[in-house]
């Protein structure tokens, strides 16, 4: 607070203590009234009003001065406070690009090859990996065309297996409606050129040719389905009928009794088979068929 407005102040109230002390000096110096009435209060000078109210215009300009002064004051302050912070962020944001700066320059200088270094790494390893990779696929490629081509080797092998064996099905057919027999003959010869070991063409064409009277004949091919086969009933019923049509009844009764012990439905052929018929007297020949039917 200035020096001027202190001294109004004082200045004002030694003026109302004055006053004051006036007033109560009025009242004491009169006598006593014997009657109680209203009395007019004194009126202040103009001298004195004039001196008080030019003080109190005086304080009012005064204290609007200070006022002024403390904002322009505040708001120094505030643009000091503004400047430096920005002075500080401006610095900050300095300092950090020289450091990065630095380091950059450091890196460039120092790092170079180490980088280069790495970058060599990196390449040799993708290279390392890439040629990994294409090794093992081109392996499972290997693999998987191996693998379809024998998958399609088996196909044709499935298909030329289904052709031949329908091509079969229909000599067969055509073998069970020919009544010649050399021509029963050439159909077998014809099954067998497509699947060799077929034993069931081999045991008819013995049948056929046991009908031609080729008995040795038809042991003959009775032997090749007992080679691979030793339990085929089949061809020990047709080399039991060779063996009966040659005189040799006990292999041939051998051979009978195989059969029927495989598979008892050959003693119905049996019984009315034309080259047993030397074997009907026989007695184990008999015992043969009746044991079967028991």
């Amino acid at each position: 607070m200035t020096p001027h407005i202190t001294r109004t102040l004082v200045a004002l109230c030694v003026a109302l203590v004055s006053l004051g002390a006036l007033a109560q000096d009025n009242v004491s110096a009169e006598p006593p009234a014997p009657q109680v009435t209203e009395q007019a209060p004194e009126k202040i000078s103009t001298f004195r009003e004039n001196w008080i109210l030019s003080e109190l215009r005086s304080l009012r300009h005064d204290m609007m001065d200070y006022r002024n002064q403390m904002n322009a004051i505040v708001v120094d302050r505030e643009l000091e406070v503004a400047d430096k912070a920005m002075s500080y962020a401006s610095n900050t944001v300095l300092t950090f690009f020289y450091v990065v700066a630095v380091a950059g320059g450091i890196l460039a200088i120092v790092g170079w090859r180490s980088v280069r270094d790495l970058k060599d790494n990196v390449r040799m390893y993708a290279e390392g990996e890439i040629s990994r990779l294409t090794s093992v696929y081109e392996k499972r490629l290997a693999d998987l065309e191996r693998d379809l081509r024998s998958k399609s080797q088996t196909i044709a092998a499935n298909q030329d297996e289904i052709e031949r064996t329908n091509e079969i099905h229909s000599l067969w057919l055509k073998a069970g409606k020919e009544p010649g027999t050399e021509n029963k003959i050439a159909i077998y010869d014809h099954i067998l050129e497509l699947r060799p070991d077929d034993a069931d063409a081999l045991a008819w064409k013995a049948d056929a040719a046991l009908e031609l009277g080729e008995q040795r004949w038809a042991l003959s091919l009775c032997e090749k389905v007992l080679a691979n086969d030793p339990e085929n009933a089949h061809a020990l019923y047709q080399q039991a009928c060779a063996h009966a049509e040659l005189g040799e009844s006990n292999a041939a009764l051998d051979d009978l009794e195989r059969a029927v012990a495989l598979q008892p439905a050959w003693v119905r052929h049996a019984e009315n088979e034309p080259h047993l018929r030397a074997l009907a007297d026989n007695e184990r020949f008999q015992q043969i068929l009746k044991h079967q039917e028991t």
